[in-house]
């Protein structure tokens, strides 16, 4: 099963966006799939209304904190880095989907949707992928 089925068939269980990508790359970042279902649950449908980023691109940005950041509490050293690797990915979702912001994807105030959510999940997926190297 490709990343994107998982993320896909982890949406069809009831997974909001976020956790569905979030979760497809639980094995890769060395992270139980429960704590990132966890961590992720308030991002889904644009941050709990529809208002703000879309879930799919909140749980593949979680997954550059995981990747990337050194973890030191005392002098934390890989935020800039880590910064560039989110700003990456938002960029690069939206040259994919048209917006970063789930009610714009969704058409909620122009009647066009740009984007559904199973093909944002995708372009989740896609993103950490190409930009984390996942």
């Amino acid at each position: 099963m490709t990343k994107k089925e998982l993320a896909i068939a982890n949406h069809d269980r009831k997974f909001n966006c976020a956790q569905a990508v979030a979760c497809a790359f639980a094995e890769e970042i060395g992270v139980d799939e429960k704590t990132l279902f966890q961590a992720a649950e308030g991002f889904g449908l644009g941050m709990g209304g529809m208002e703000a980023t879309c879930g799919a691109l909140s749980g593949a940005v979680m997954l550059a904190g995981f990747k990337n950041s050194d973890g030191n509490l005392e002098n934390p050293a890989t935020k800039a880095d880590t910064y560039k690797l989110s700003k990456e990915m938002v960029k690069c979702f939206k040259e994919k989907t048209g917006s970063c912001v789930c009610k714009e994807l969704k058409g909620i105030e122009t009647g066009k949707m740009l984007c559904s959510c199973p093909d944002c999940i995708r372009c989740g997926v896609e993103v950490a992928q190409e930009v984390l190297g996942l």
